[in-house]
């Protein structure tokens, strides 16, 4: 059995839509398919609570502008007039009550982080329903089940939970196992859980990859595939590197590390729960269905080259906190952490010297993470600088560490195009190499570095 996640990127516009159904209707029998809200219906959803705080009197438009977005496909790609009534009935029940929530926070005058799961994971919602109708117009016996109705149990935190897998697996065992042996199409709303008190939850933006990867653990699926509307990893960003290949195998701390530097392939969180169950994930094309696409495994076959990918990370700015002899005081590291990630702040990376720690942080969050270093009493530091105008290169590909000669030849290949390394770090993979290096020489930066691996060398940007 696959879990299969059919993302926001497919679901763009009446047309490509259509091409998903027809896709479905051809290989998704007795399968799981874990969806994404309709492309842009999220950011619709968003606005819509800002809009509707600030005055009532837009909660009709707001209102009419999801339900246009969506019944314009349902008329599409649902062929059956019964089906297409009977979608538009639950789907209207969605929407009434998606429309108490937008005049729930207009009457208590804020949004809270539960209220914002709430409404946020109406896209999903809409879009497994759609589909599930879209299916059974078809012929094919296909049904939709929210996550609180089988039991994906989070562990409660507002916006970015994470799903107590062995309890989940436990409830689609009893729920969805039964369903799946009689070879129905099983949709399922990507994006969020339940917490042990029924609150929606919600996995982040983006989060509908780590649902589905939950629901393939939980269901110890053969595989989980992620459909995309391209073919995969790539051994760079072709915006950037024009000579960029698909990477047909990579390893699961490949893929994690690729991802966290932005591939927009997969979800940081993805690999988390298959890794255990050792559940390969493939990435396919649906322009491309029958293509290689990129498959993530527990070890990739040894390539001709260790580096399997040059990535890099724009969103980055450096808090550098000094303090004499940091490198060797216990607890200073800790302390300066702590206090960073107390105020929700995600602190990419860490590089420490005898007098210096630096903090990576995506830029938004660097006046908010300097408050709180300013707040520690006593202060542990003599100074803190913020560093801007910089870019993270990563070099990515398992064992990178272990083989020698690996970090001159970068450095070597950035010099003979006369951009300057600001720092370095190896970090706590074992897949990665990273560095800073001026943001304008970004893009000269990882051409260089991907013609030494990968083909002739080329300072250049692309024209």
């Amino acid at each position: 059995m696959k879990v299969i996640k059919v993302g926001g990127g497919c679901l763009h516009g009446k047309e490509t839509i259509q091409q998903i159904v027809d896709l479905i209707t051809e290989r998704g029998k007795g399968q799981v398919f874990v969806v994404s809200a309709l492309y842009g219906v999220t950011d619709l959803l968003i606005q819509g609570m800002g809009r509707a705080l600030k005055n009532e009197e837009h909660i009709p438009g707001i209102m009419a502008d999801i339900k246009s977005r969506h019944q314009l496909v349902a008329r599409h790609v649902i062929g059956r007039p019964t089906e297409l009534k009977t979608f538009n009935k639950e789907f209207g029940n969605s929407l009434r009550r998606l429309e108490r929530f937008y005049y729930g926070l207009n009457f208590t005058g804020e949004i809270t982080p539960r209220l914002t799961d709430a409404v946020t994971s109406f896209g999903e919602r809409f879009s497994a329903q759609l589909l599930a109708a879209a299916l059974r117009s078809r012929g094919v016996s296909a049904t939709c089940r929210m996550p609180h109705q089988v039991g994906l149990i989070t562990d409660g935190k507002y916006g970015d939970a994470t799903a107590n897998i062995p309890r989940t697996e436990q409830n689609f065992r009893e729920h969805l196992v039964p369903l799946l042996a009689r070879d129905v199409v099983l949709f399922f709303p990507g994006f969020f859980g339940v917490s042990d008190t029924g609150h929606i939850t919600t996995f982040g933006r983006g989060g509908s990859d780590y649902a589905a990867a939950v629901a393939a653990a939980a269901l110890n699926a053969e595989v989980l595939e992620i459909w995309k509307d391209t073919e995969g990893f790539m051994s760079a960003d072709p915006r950037l590197v024009s000579e960029a290949t698909l990477i047909p195998t990579l390893s699961y701390e490949e893929a994690a590390e690729l991802a966290y530097f932005g591939a927009k392939i997969l979800h940081p969180r993805t690999v988390e729960p298959v890794r255990k169950k050792r559940i390969r994930i493939a990435i396919k094309n649906t322009l491309n269905p029958d293509g290689p696409g990129s498959l993530i495994t527990a070890r990739s076959p040894r390539p001709a080259s260790v580096i399997k990918s040059v990535a890099y990370d724009a969103d980055i700015a450096v808090l550098k906190v000094y303090a004499s002899g940091v490198g060797a005081r216990r607890g200073i590291l800790g302390e300066v952490a702590t206090a960073v990630s107390a105020k929700g702040i995600n602190i990419k990376s860490v590089v420490t010297s005898q007098t210096c720690i630096s903090l990576l942080l995506s830029r938004k969050d660097v006046d908010a993470a300097r408050e709180a270093l300013m707040d520690i009493a006593p202060r542990p530091f003599r100074q803190i600088d913020r560093l801007d105008g910089v870019a993270l290169i990563g070099i990515v590909g398992d064992g990178i560490q272990k083989r020698p000669g690996i970090a001159a030849r970068c450095f070597t290949a950035v010099a003979d195009c006369r951009v300057n390394v600001e720092m370095i770090s190896f970090g706590p993979s074992r897949a990665a190499l990273y560095f800073l290096v001026a943001e304008k020489d970004l893009e000269s930066g990882v051409n260089a570095i991907h013609s030494s691996f990968f083909s002739s060398p080329r300072c250049g940007r692309l024209e």
